[in-house]
């Protein structure tokens, strides 16, 4: 199985956003650069601003110089927000299919492991609120390279 990276991607295209859009007049910038920066195909990114744009974090303009523009200060936008915005489902899953339920591992099983699981997301959660794209802006441009 592969790690997800739709958060690493969509961090990263705030995160540049947060850095590019206020040196522009218009404060607009596209897929395809974010896509230079991220190194991946525009449509990817253009995947991922629909669902930021479904959480309110970006807005889309159309038309002549269509693109796409941060709708709040980077301040106000936290990690939790971004893992939200890009992770439909829970962090851990139980059995895709439903386990022996003759067994007496199978039939209890699922309510303590969702159990476990809700608490380790809802843990990981507190901490994505406590980072904002602005710490991640600093801390990445302060970085040595």
């Amino acid at each position: 199985m592969s790690a997800n990276s739709r958060m690493t991607v969509a961090t990263h295209t705030l995160t540049w956003m947060a850095l590019v859009c206020p040196q522009r007049p218009d404060g607009i910038v596209t897929s395809d650069q974010i896509a230079d920066s991220v190194n991946t195909n525009p449509v990817v990114i253009r995947r991922t601003l629909g669902h930021l744009r479904d959480a309110g974090l970006v807005a889309s303009r159309r038309g002549v110089g269509a693109g796409w523009l941060l709708t709040r200060p980077p301040r106000e936008i936290t990690l939790r927000d971004v893992y939200l915005a890009v992770e439909p489902d829970p962090l851990l899953a139980l059995h895709a299919a439903t386990p022996n339920q003759k067994c007496p591992i199978g039939t209890g099983i699922p309510p303590v492991l969702r159990e476990t699981y809700d608490r380790a997301e809802e843990a990981m959660k507190r901490e994505l609120a406590t980072v904002t794209i602005a710490d991640v802006l600093r801390d990445t441009v302060a970085t040595p390279t």
